[in-house]
């Protein structure tokens, strides 16, 4: 053990000594590449290919800790989309950045001591670093480009590139998230975490610890519902991966020229920017919670929140009522509704509620490929079903809820329908979104007609009769 030491401070040592000596013969305006044999250290930088993104060493305004970041090249003020060593700055002292033989990278401080290392356990013979013009820093085994030995798009900070990968494991949770900052002058890890829930229907969230501060909502075939994608649509194209073990999710520019990024903000806010070429300024296109409403279980379970109805943003969905009536009088909306009419299970029907944010789906059951009816079928069949919605708007895919209806509100752009059970004669209260199911549906349907055609007979008779009656009047006359 005593000898692997050795051998291991010998090998930092060497690797230092190549750091200073290399120096020296890197370009000031940046490397493309970087070996074992060269480093990064002062003002000395790496730069992608197409001059797109830049990596070296950062300093905050008012303090003299060295940060190894990857920045956008020809965007100012500086913006900074990924930290190395976010917890291990360089301190009072100056810092390189390099590969070992082995090809792990490294930041050592001016006495050669590791300040922080990767976690890559894999060897290479010709051990080779790469900034890509996606801002993923690579290291490869010579000219090889197919398989990495190491990427800092494995690694995510607080912004979400193009080309980067959030994934959730099944069984292990998350491990590839965005976490935020301490604060906008401390890249250290934050208290806010951006991932995907993979319990139940997949969704987006933000957490701080085990509280769910909001939800992106859950996946519909091309975006999340609780977002407002209408324009990142034109702009981006998003996929989510589900297999066996892993849920992956990536977007991809439809433009080489769009350069936009995904932001967790340190106190927990969640940015879409577009930089703006004509105004030279990053456009805000979105931030997550925007409201109240977007604020997980903000009017608790079975409510509805409405932002438009301000100041009473909370209402009860049809056939509940407030759990606790005073708090809900002085808009305290704890305790949520709960029902009227307990369900029958037989002969239960269906509330229609369109163009919304659905519910949590985190103990949901879904399958992609059922149509409306069947999924309809479904629920009437589980007396715990709760309520059903098409996983696409566009109608493909089955949504099952059961028990309480949680974090449900209206959606301000694309929302989706959702049918909620109730008791049957709890449709009689009435309410602007009742809809029955298609088998009731087709029965009024049948009901109108028939009573209009008999109504239209009976007018019919009546009138003819009168014009008799009046007819042999006038021959009597």
């Amino acid at each position: 053990m005593e000898n692997h030491h050795k051998h291991r401070k010998l090998t930092m040592v060497r690797v230092f000594f190549f750091c200073i000596i290399s120096t020296f013969l890197l370009s000031i305006q940046g490397t493309l590449t970087l070996t074992p044999n060269e480093s990064i250290q002062g003002n000395t930088t790496m730069v992608s290919s197409a001059g797109t993104f830049e990596a070296g060493f950062f300093q905050f305004e008012n303090s003299q800790d060295q940060y190894f970041c990857i920045w956008y090249k020809n965007i100012s003020p500086k913006t900074t989309v990924w930290v190395a060593n976010r917890d291990a700055p360089v301190k009072n002292s100056t810092a390189f950045f390099t590969l070992t033989e082995q090809g792990v990278p490294v930041i050592l401080d001016a006495s050669g001591s590791v300040v922080w290392s990767s976690n890559s356990s894999r060897i290479a013979k010709k051990p080779v670093m790469q900034l890509l013009d996606s801002g993923n820093l690579v290291v490869q085994d010579g000219d090889s480009t197919k398989d990495l030995l190491w990427e800092s798009f494995d690694y995510p900070g607080d912004t979400f590139l193009a080309g980067m990968k959030l994934r959730t494991n099944f069984v292990t949770g998350p491990f590839r998230f965005l976490t935020s900052w301490r604060n906008t002058e401390d890249p250290g890890f934050g208290e806010f975490s951006y991932h995907i829930d993979a319990h139940g229907y997949p969704q987006l969230v933000t957490t701080s610890g085990e509280l769910l501060i909001s939800r992106g909502g859950s996946w519909t075939g091309y975006a999340f519902t609780g977002v407002s994608w209408r324009r990142m649509l034109r702009l981006v194209n998003f996929s989510l991966e589900i297999n066996d073990k892993e849920i992956i999710y990536q977007y991809r520019t439809l433009e080489a020229e769009t350069i936009t990024r995904l932001v967790i903000s340190p106190s927990g806010y969640v940015q879409r920017l577009l930089w703006s070429g004509g105004s030279r300024s990053w456009e805000i296109l979105s931030t997550r919670p925007m409201d109240q409403c977007e604020y997980y279980s903000f009017c608790d379970v079975n409510s509805l929140c409405n932002v438009t109805n301000s100041p009473k943003l909370c209402t009860c969905l049809d056939g509940f009522v407030p759990k606790f009536y005073e708090k809900w009088s002085s808009q305290d909306w704890s305790g949520g509704c709960v029902r009227r009419v307990n369900l029958s299970c037989h002969g239960d029907r269906f509330r229609k509620y369109t163009g919304m944010k659905l519910p949590d789906t985190s103990s949901s059951w879904y399958n992609d490929s059922l149509s409306l009816e069947k999924c309809e079928d479904l629920c009437l069949k589980n007396c715990s079903c709760t309520a059903y919605a098409n996983i696409d708007p566009s109608g493909g895919g089955c949504l099952l809820w059961f028990g309480d209806i949680t974090d449900f509100s209206t959606h301000t752009d694309q929302g989706q329908d959702i049918y909620m059970r109730l008791e049957a004669s709890e449709l009689d209260h009435g309410g602007s979104n009742q809809s029955l199911n298609s088998k009731n549906i087709a029965g009024i349907i049948v009901s109108i007609v028939f009573l209009v055609v008999v109504l239209g007979l009976t007018t019919f008779t009546y009138m003819k009769r009168k014009k008799l009656s009046k007819r042999g009047m006038e021959i009597v006359d």
